[in-house]
């Protein structure tokens, strides 16, 4: 029989206190809102040092499983889709200051996902959820002229369409695309006149919306999507 050599991999004492905390979070040990061991406890029971512990614990956070407040023990966190999504937020910038491409592609994966969410939300939209979409076209229309203030709503209008569906992981996920997408929004929505023009868009998918009509939700959405690309630049383009 061949030797097959597997070399045992001498591993940092933090990734073995991330691994150790991480189980016991995900076994069910440690359950959310729990507090964590005490560091003197946990330096204790696993016989390393402070360092090794905050390292461990900090990489816990960084996950969404731990919150960490100065002067008091940390918590174990329920795990949500808006923490996950929150977790790609500095890579999901870098990739996008670096790439133009990526911004080309994150508005194309926009538009897939929320031409999808509106068809659900026209199918299963109450009357509060039509009376919320109104209000904010009704705040929308008051602000015109206000570019910051008029860009804030619509964003607030569409995240408000993808929690219709009741799913979280698309509102999580519509909300950070939007997220991503704000610092690349140009001024051209103000000084082109194109703002009549996108609450004229929304007032239509709102519309369908409210009439149940997901095809026309749908199509107008796309139109909508498919009109504003151009309002979100590359900063070196």
């Amino acid at each position: 029989m061949d030797r097959v050599l597997e070399p045992i991999v001498r591993r940092k004492l933090s990734t073995e206190v991330f691994e150790r905390l991480k189980t016991m979070i995900t076994s069910g040990a440690l359950k959310p809102g729990d507090q964590m061991p005490s560091e003197r406890e946990l330096m204790e029971r696993f016989g390393v040092g402070r360092p090794a512990i905050r390292e461990g614990m900090q990489a816990l956070a960084n996950l969404g499983l731990l919150t960490i407040q100065h002067g008091e023990r940390a918590r174990v966190t329920e795990p949500t889709p808006a923490s996950l999504f929150g977790q790609v937020d500095d890579a999901a910038q870098i990739l996008l200051s670096t790439s133009p491409a990526a911004l080309d592609h994150l508005k194309e994966a926009r538009i897939f996902l929320e031409r999808g969410i509106v068809r659900q939300a026209a199918e299963r939209a109450g009357a509060s959820d039509i009376a919320a979409l109104r209000a904010i076209l009704a705040e929308q229309r008051a602000v015109l002229g206000d570019a910051e203030t008029f860009i804030a709503a619509d964003m607030r209008l569409h995240a408000r369409i993808a929690a219709i569906p009741g799913n979280p992981i698309f509102a999580a996920a519509a909300r950070s695309m939007l997220g991503w997408l704000r610092q690349y929004h140009t001024e051209m929505l103000i000084w082109t006149g194109k703002e009549n023009l996108t609450l004229v868009e929304h007032e239509e998918i709102v519309e369908a919306i409210a009439r149940a009509d997901a095809d026309a939700a749908e199509t107008a959405m796309v139109r909508h999507l498919e009109r504003s690309r151009a309002l979100y630049v590359h900063q070196g383009a």
